[in-house]
């Protein structure tokens, strides 16, 4: 083995020849276990979120693999409808100058497969970087041929039930994209916005209690007010009551719309009244459902408001009996250029009364930064009351299991308040919806032209024209389980590997995509899609804030892994930025977070640390430090096993018989072993991956390094130790290495890998060439093997050898110079271990002699510790000068009160505690800490000194 550890020399050739090995295919034997990757976009990178994921689902992966089980990781990725559509429109207009509807709609989509056969790679060549143990040979695309045949049949069979309908309803609406998109494509930002207060006249000459002939009602977006169809007040406000069921005159407008009485109007919130514009707002569709008020949408698919308004009834139908007039002067003006004409003609008109700031949140669309518009458009829907019962039903039985469960109330409060889908878009890449329509607007559902003219028996001759929408992206991977085996077909891998095993996912997403999937596989397979849902956090900055783009602080697991330079880091996270002092200031950030740039540290140990702060759906603050610290205890290991290698390579490892020895050493450092596999393993069922992680870190660094190799130098490197006792130690290392590489492995498959190829044959566990450790048995605990005594006797050994290492330095002893020490007060089992022991007290302790003394009162001047009753004792005859000593300490002691001195003046200054950053004043309280807990130490030691 090389002396340092480099990841990069070993992590990608070691994933190239597991790939072509077909190392994560099934193994067709055991029993199932199946795991589906949530599908990546493709037009994607990797980022911190998937990374944490990717990490979690491959170590469930390897580790089921070990166990025997006949193990699938579905692998796929997800068309990603607008985010492609928006990437491949840029590239043609960059590249031809051309939009896509220069192209056509045919040209066009071929344009996407071509981007998506040459670069539409990106995540998935990531996803190898990561270690990702996916079945390469099964992955699947929503838009490939196969999974586009689920789609259609879902969508017709939906159909045929009357589960599927198209409606005129009110959608997000993104003005930019023409396409209605889902509440997960909308992002709400906090902004400063308006108020506006405005009278509204009321009509036939009827008054309010106190005599005004007006009502005043509120808005944030008086462009809607062209659209009114009424205005609301609480059935219990007393000062309205008489006003219900009487009219006002629509300002500027000139429309007769009721008053009604409704519980939306909160009686406490401005006057009390509250416009009702059903078609451009949720809550008050609700409201015009309600009241059974008309529709009157103002605007165009632009936001701009139109000619003439449209009306209709809740069922969509138009309406005659609606004046749709609507005031020329507004006509063609974009929403936000006519709030401010409204504004100013209200005003001018006498009828705005005042103005208020308020902080408010506007809906912006995540892909084209255009603020959202509720707009009313006709699209497709899925009924989904029925589609619910059994998706709640198959979590309160318990056939899906949610980990934590608390996230099962989340799904619940979901399912039991949902409102119908809407699965359109008004796009072209994506699935098309298998509609078709004459020239009367009739609609025909059907997988194809040729079967709709055959199911409605249609003559050849009239023509058919297909919907121009496509299918939602989630309405396509809500079949993910079942259609990438090979549903509607009955395949062998359905039989075999559906329903899933667990599913591992975002909390965010629980409605958008888990629970469509249960509802879509119990109705179309019977079955539950899988069997648990694991849910984690989300991976956030150090400091607990969401990683953004904007805000400068994503980390790209890549550059984790491999490494990146302070400048290039810097250029990634300002290179777009349109502010440049918010660049500048997120640059200056970057340098002071990262001087040197990144390191590599390699996939191992960045699996590592997502593994170690993996607490059941917490959120994670990443944390550099602990990367580099598990950057090290990769290092350790590799150091550990050249260890091992040297000293078994070409000896006697017991593999082909001869009588063995075991040390104490040897019987504790195997019965800890068992405890730890067994914890490891409860860990993994439990989904408690930071507990499996620290107890194989805590095993590994603390037991089998920091002791159990120091205690077999005394054996391997004594003379006078017999054969049989070198033999049990070699064993005893590489067998409980070899273990340490396989429970390792399904968390750093990489390093674990490398070494075990090394390891394996000196532990006679490896029986063949060609074999991987991703195909050794999961190492299972004998409790046969447990040895109670003997960690008791080496837990007296460690405290010993600690005893006398403190001595040393709280004396300021050196480490190599030999002492004697002698043990007293302890009781006859004390005196029975040092006999026992004296070889590796010698040793580790570095002792030149060390004795039992019978009586304590015999005992010569010396340093003392305690080990439970009994205590150790360093004579110091010779050792230290005591003066030199004391003379010292008292610098030492000087120059911290020095150092506590300075802070706690700063501290005290109120000026600097009132005005510094909380930050700041924290660092100096830690520092302040620091520095008293070592002044305390210090005299301690002077106090023992003086004793002496």
């Amino acid at each position: 083995m090389d002396k340092t550890y480099q990841p990069e020399q070993i992590e990608t050739r070691w994933y190239e020849r597991w790939e072509a090995d077909n190392r994560f295919a099934p193994s067709g034997e055991g029993e199932p276990f199946s795991i589906m990757i949530p599908p990546p976009n493709v037009t994607g990178s990797l980022h911190m979120g998937h990374a944490f994921q990717d990490t979690i689902m491959d170590t469930l992966t390897r580790w089921r693999r070990m166990q025997g089980r006949n193990t699938l990781w579905q692998v796929g990725t997800d068309h990603a409808g607008i985010a492609t559509q928006m990437l491949v429109e840029r590239k043609v207009a960059a590249e031809e100058g051309k939009s896509r509807h220069d192209l056509g709609r045919e040209a066009f989509t071929d344009k996407i497969w071509e981007w998506k056969h040459e670069s539409g790679g990106e995540i998935t060549r990531q996803l190898r970087r990561m270690g990702a143990s996916v079945d390469w040979s099964r992955e699947r695309f929503t838009m490939d041929d196969g999974f586009y045949k689920a789609v259609q049949e879902v969508f017709v069979r939906l159909h045929e039930e009357n589960l599927i309908y198209r409606g005129k309803r009110l959608v997000n609406w993104d003005p930019t994209l023409h396409t209605a998109i889902s509440d997960l494509e909308v992002e709400n930002r906090d902004q400063q916005g308006s108020f506006w207060h405005f009278r509204y006249p009321l009509a036939d000459g009827v008054t309010t209690d106190d005599g005004k002939g007006y009502l005043v009602v509120a808005t944030t977006r008086p462009e809607t007010l062209l659209g009114d169809s009424a205005v609301a007040v609480n059935p219990e406000d007393p000062r309205y009551a008489s006003l219900v069921g009487k009219f006002v005159e629509l300002p500027l407008v000139g429309r007769r719309i009721p008053v009604v009485a409704d519980e939306h109007a909160d009686m406490e919130k401005g006057s009390g009244c509250v416009k009702i514009t059903p078609a451009h707002d949720f809550n008050d569709y609700e409201v015009g459902k309600r009241q059974g008020l008309p529709l009157i949408n103002v605007f165009t698919q632009d936001a701009a408001v139109r000619e003439t308004a449209e009306a209709f009834d809740l069922q969509g139908r138009p309406l005659a009996d609606v004046d749709p007039s609507l005031p020329a002067a507004y006509a063609g003006l974009g929403r936000f250029e006519a709030r401010e004409r409204i504004v100013a003609d209200m005003d001018a008109a006498g009828l705005l009364e005042q103005v208020e700031t308020v902080s408010n949140t506007l809906p912006y669309g995540d892909r084209s930064g255009d603020v959202i518009e509720p707009l009313l458009t006709d699209q497709w829907f899925v009924a989904v009351e029925e589609l619910a019962k059994p998706a709640i039903a198959a979590v309160e039985n318990g056939d899906i299991e949610f980990v934590p469960k608390n996230y099962e109330n989340m799904y619940f409060a979901w399912m039991r308040d949902l409102q119908d889908w809407c699965i359109s878009r008004q796009l072209w890449w994506g699935h098309r919806i298998p509609a078709w329509y004459d020239a009367e607007g009739n609609v025909y559902v059907a997988r194809s032209e040729a079967e709709a003219r055959e199911k409605h028996g249609l003559p050849a001759d009239l023509e058919l024209t297909q919907d121009e929408d496509v299918l939602d992206t989630w309405f396509s991977s809500g079949l993910w389980t079942f259609g990438t085996l090979g549903w509607p077909e009955q395949t062998e891998e359905l039989a075999t590997f559906h329903p899933t095993s667990v599913l591992v996912t975002g909390f965010d997403i629980i409605f958008f995509w888990v629970a469509r999937m249960i509802m879509m596989t119990l109705k179309f397979t019977g079955e539950v899609p899988f069997k648990q849902v694991y849910v984690h956090g989300l991976v956030r900055d150090g400091q607990g804030q969401k990683m953004s783009k904007s805000k400068g602080n994503v980390l790209d697991p890549i550059d984790l892994i491999d490494g990146i330079a302070l400048e290039t880091l810097v250029e990634k996270r300002t290179g777009n930025m349109m502010q440049p002092q918010k660049a500048k200031a997120i640059a200056k950030a970057t340098r002071a977070e990262f001087p040197e740039g990144i390191e590599p540290h390699g996939t191992d140990a960045l699996r590592f640390t997502f593994l170690s702060q993996a607490t059941t759906g917490r959120d994670i603050k990443f944390d550099m430090g602990r990367l580099d610290g598990y950057r090290n205890f990769c290092n350790k290991l590799w150091n550990a096993s050249r260890y091992v290698l040297m000293n078994a390579e070409g000896q006697d490892t017991g593999i082909d018989g001869g009588e063995v020895e075991l040390s104490l050493a040897d019987r504790w450092i195997v019965s800890r072993l068992q405890q730890t596999q067994a914890q490891v393993t409860r860990a993994m069922e439990e989904f408690r991956f930071d507990h499996a992680s620290q107890a194989l870190y805590d095993f590994v660094w603390n037991e089998y390094c920091d002791w159990y190799l120091e205690l077999s130098k005394p054996v391997l490197w004594d003379e006078a130790a017999s054969d049989a006792a070198k033999r049990g130690t070699r064993r005893t290392l590489v067998r409980v290495l070899e273990a340490i590489l396989r429970l390792a492995h399904p968390m750093m498959p990489f390093i674990s890998e490398e070494i075990w190829q090394r390891v394996a044959p000196l532990a006679g566990t490896r029986a063949a060439d060609g074999d991987s450790i991703m195909n050794q048995p999961w190492p299972l605990a004998d409790e046969a093997l447990v040895d109670e005594a003997a960690t008791r006797d080496i837990e007296w050994l460690k405290g010993v050898i600690v005893a006398v290492r403190n001595i040393r330095a709280e004396m300021n002893i050196a480490p190599g110079k030999p002492l004697e020490a002698l043990l007293t007060k302890g009781g006859p089992e004390d005196a029975e271990r040092l006999a026992a022991n004296r070889l590796f007290l010698s040793k580790l302790a570095k002792l030149e002699r060390v004795e039992w003394l019978d009586d304590p009162e015999q005992a010569p001047l010396s340093a003392t510790q305690l080990v439970g009753e009994m205590e150790v004792l360093v004579p110091m005859a010779d050792l230290i000068d005591k003066d030199t000593e004391l003379a010292r300490l008292a610098k030492e002691i000087d120059k911290q009160e020095k150092l506590i001195g300075g802070i706690e003046k700063k501290l005290g200054n109120e000026s600097f505690v009132a005005k510094a950053p909380e930050a700041v004043v924290e660092k100096e309280r830690a520092k302040l800490a620091d520095f008293e807990a070592a002044r305390r130490l210090l005299v301690e030691q002077r106090e023992k000194i003086e004793a002496l």
